[in-house]
């Protein structure tokens, strides 16, 4: 699907799209922005937009926040918010107490709520969390000084919880190797190389702990995974930047510090030391969104 010749950020938008449709198998055939999802709530988008830039000058890190629920939320079992579910039916243990998700910002949860909220308040219960999650996501990005991109209407809402199965199979992203996560994505339609780069992408606004890169840090090998060494002793529990460029912008700072042997993750790392990812890695920086 992805390009090698394309912006890497400008890959990322479109899979961001992408993956509401691939991964949610109930769709309806309109589109966010055509007359009748507008006309039947006239302030959603201002509604959305509003709030979660109103959140964002309070905390950046909202942004990698949401981006980080909506794909956590996709990728086990369709785009239906069973990620929000705290309380499941039955007695389902919550998505959010299960390894991959133990880090979930929980103050991004509660934004989503709150947008929620306030869509039911003037509209009525017209948009599904689902809906909402991918809309405030996507006006986290165009926040963070990334482009906008189409969504598709009609995501329907989960009672339950996404199988624990499915959920353990989200890829570590920070010491997966290319070929696993290869197959993770492969799993889910995304087959292509650019496909994977392009989400990593999604690290461009993001921020981690020590212990997630630990392995990177206590190698040693370059002056970069040094310092992240030394920060690391000297201030443990630090957030480090996962893009050391722009660390708040949506864009392509993220894949031109790979380039400077500057990522974090050893993942990440591994997008331009690989053969099947380097060109998809490094070929878009070239453009003029470089």
């Amino acid at each position: 699907m992805a390009t090698t010749s394309s912006s890497p950020v400008l890959l990322a938008v479109v899979l961001l799209a992408t993956m509401a449709v691939l991964f949610s198998p109930a769709l309806s055939a309109p589109v966010y922005g055509d007359e009748d999802a507008l006309s039947s709530c006239p302030p959603l988008h201002d509604i959305v937009r509003s709030t979660v830039r109103a959140a964002l000058r309070q905390e950046t890190a909202l942004a990698a926040g949401l981006l980080r629920i909506f794909f956590h939320d996709c990728f086990p079992n369709g785009c239906d918010a069973s990620i929000l579910l705290l309380r499941p039916r039955g007695g389902a243990a919550a998505e959010t107490s299960l390894g991959p998700n133990l880090t979930i910002q929980r103050r991004a949860m509660q934004l989503i709520e709150d947008i929620r909220a306030e869509v039911h308040f003037a509209c009525g219960p017209t948009f599904s969390c689902a809906d909402i999650t991918a809309l405030a996501t996507r006006a986290a990005v165009v926040a963070s000084g990334g482009p906008s991109y189409a969504l598709p209407k009609g995501q329907l809402d989960s009672f339950f919880p996404a199988p624990q199965e499915a959920v353990f199979q989200l890829p570590d992203p920070s010491t997966a190797s290319v070929a696993t996560l290869l197959r993770a994505f492969a799993s889910r339609g995304l087959g292509d190389p650019g496909d994977l780069v392009a989400l990593s992408g999604g690290h461009t606004i993001g921020r981690t702990r020590c212990r997630f890169f630990a392995d990177r840090s206590a190698r040693m090998e370059d002056t970069f995974s040094r310092k992240l060494a030394a920060n690391c002793s000297k201030y443990p529990d630090r957030l480090q930047n996962l893009d050391v460029v722009t660390p708040d912008l949506f864009d392509n700072g993220f894949f031109k510090a790979l380039t400077y042997n500057q990522g974090v993750f050893t993942s990440d790392m591994a997008l331009v030391k690989d053969r099947t990812t380097k060109q998809a890695t490094t070929g878009g920086l070239r453009t003029r969104h470089g």
